[in-house]
């Protein structure tokens, strides 16, 4: 029986548009922003900043360092926010009806301070409200301290929701989290970024709640 559906943000919740982020990275200055930068397990200080081991100050001394010149954290903000292509209304929905049908929902993402930033404004749906409003916790890699595919970011998220990995569901656009996620028992959808998962979804929910 599923009680909780663990969604992931990028490529999930919102439409990624990887190339316009990996060019603003360019624009700041950064010359290897294409090695540097991963669209699903970020390295280095990328990295660094996402798995919490380093603080956004620290991730914009050390980018300003790689770049040349002195950036503000509002030009690291922009640059970061380059991933984000849409939030589909239709995805904001489908949070709120599970919500209305007794599930838990709740995030579990790679993500950085600098991404969040926005993603907990109001002004993150287009209407004025921030993710938290649609789901009943955010789990954030750089507040856990591991990131996907580490099993332990899993675990964590298991125990904090005292829940058993037969009763969670989990999206993610990510082969290999999805594979983490698999291995520990929580039955797993790997989305397409953009495309219309709820066909998948209440399919699989169906499937588990016979």
């Amino acid at each position: 029986m599923i009680k909780t559906v663990i969604f992931d943000l990028g490529g999930v919740i919102m439409t990624l548009s990887p190339d316009v982020a990996v060019q603003r990275f360019l624009d700041l200055g950064l010359k290897d922003a294409v090695k540097q930068m991963d669209p699903y397990t970020q390295k280095g200080i990328f990295g660094d900043v996402e798995e919490g081991k380093i603080s956004p100050e620290t991730f914009r001394e050390r980018l300003s360092e790689m770049c040349g010149r002195e950036l503000s954290w509002e030009e690291c903000r922009h640059a970061w926010l380059g991933y984000v292509k849409e939030v589909p209304r239709r995805n904001l929905d489908t949070l709120l009806q599970l919500k209305e049908q007794g599930y838990r929902v709740v995030l579990l993402s790679n993500t950085n301070p600098f991404m969040m930033d926005w993603v907990e404004s109001e002004d993150f749906s287009g209407d004025g409200h921030s993710l938290s409003f649609y789901l009943h916790k955010l789990y954030k890699s750089y507040e856990m301290g591991c990131m996907k595919p580490n099993p332990l970011f899993f675990q964590k998220v298991l125990q904090e929701e005292q829940l058993n990995p037969a009763e969670a569901l989990f999206l993610d656009d990510g082969q290999r989290n999805v594979e983490a996620a698999r291995e520990l028992g929580i039955t797993s959808i790997q989305t397409i970024n953009g495309e219309d998962w709820r066909e998948k979804l209440f399919e699989a929910l169906a499937v588990q709640n016979a």
